[in-house]
């Protein structure tokens, strides 16, 4: 279930919403009767789209229907959410609602996002959070946060952090590190999460926050050294490696999420019947060690809680992409 905690005071945000229309509180009993379409908002083959297929597959068993997905790749997902917002609101449109064309995006990029995201989507259900790990290269003398955030401080903008590209995950969670520490860094973008991480191992770079499925191999091979994760709790794949909040920092969350969304006017007996086919499926010890497997935590709860999140995501990031004066347009 999602932790209310790190909404804050937010529970209500899920009524600026819209989970349905009115007037379609009540489906037709016999939903689906019908091939339902899941539309991943990334290329095949990557990881959104891995753990999306995962999910398509359990829920075309939970619902006794055949679930096809559908990649609409572009923009930093943009394209693909705004062709499930703009279809009909009939239950058989769903797909990938992410961290960046939700609570990025619209801040980030706001020209190139074609939708409003509190008036035009359904809210279903909050997936996973994927925590990000930071390591620093070999060369670089700490072996603690509290240790590379006095080495920055001694020749501000001197220590370097890679990205996967401008208003990503990996640089966002860069920027509010050096933010929340009182410190500056120097960001170096690259052209995709691979070419960064082996600059780091290389030590072109001095650090980066990785997705945990991306970061463990280097890791493990002993080419990098994690400081921290920012997740709220210790990761079962690291459980000597502390959270950024153990490391001096209270409250530092990162994630990069993935949830379900629908159109909104979505009738809400839809809603919530896909709602609970995912509640089900999270709650399967194949689902969740598949995740554990990535460094992700499984979450869940409900469409309401899930408004709320997306509402404290967008909030959170939206000060540090003003405050670090972060733009692509």
């Amino acid at each position: 279930m999602i932790l209310l905690k790190k909404i804050g005071a937010t529970a209500l945000v899920g009524a600026l919403f819209t989970v349905a229309a009115p007037g379609l509180a009540h489906a037709d009993d016999s939903w689906p009767s019908k091939s339902i379409s899941f539309v991943v908002p990334y290329a095949a083959g990557g990881f959104a789209d891995t753990r999306m297929r995962l999910l398509a597959r359990e829920l075309a068993d939970e619902l006794k229907t055949s679930v096809v997905v559908e990649n609409k790749a572009g923009a930093g997902g943009v394209i693909g959410t705004a062709f499930i917002v703009k279809s009909k609101p009939d239950g058989y449109t769903i797909g990938s609602g992410n961290l960046a064309p939700l609570s990025v995006n619209p801040t980030l990029m706001p020209k190139n996002v074609s939708y409003d995201v509190q008036k035009d989507i359904a809210p279903v259900i909050l997936i996973e959070e994927s925590p990000l790990i930071l390591s620093v290269n070999n060369q670089v003398p700490v072996k603690t946060v509290k240790e590379l955030i006095d080495l920055a401080k001694k020749d501000p903008g001197r220590l370097t952090f890679g990205s996967s590209g401008v208003g990503g995950a990996h640089h966002l969670s860069g920027e509010l590190f050096a933010s929340e520490a009182g410190m500056q860094l120097s960001h170096v973008p690259y052209k995709g999460g691979a070419p960064a991480a082996t600059d780091l191992m290389a030590g072109h770079i001095d650090m980066m926050f990785e997705m945990g499925y991306a970061a463990m191999p280097a890791i493990q091979a002993k080419k990098v050294h994690p400081l921290a994760v920012t997740s709220a709790k210790r990761l079962a794949l690291l459980p000597d490696v502390p959270t950024m909040a153990e490391s001096g920092l209270p409250g530092f969350e990162s994630y990069n999420w993935q949830g379900v969304i629908a159109p909104a006017g979505t009738p809400d007996a839809v809603i919530q019947k896909l709602n609970a086919a995912f509640n089900n499926i999270l709650k399967k010890p194949e689902v969740q060690k598949a995740f554990e497997a990535t460094g992700g935590q499984s979450a869940g709860g409900t469409p309401e809680e899930f408004a709320a999140f997306i509402q404290s995501e967008t909030e959170k990031w939206a000060k540090v992409i003003k405050s670090a004066n972060i733009s692509i347009e």
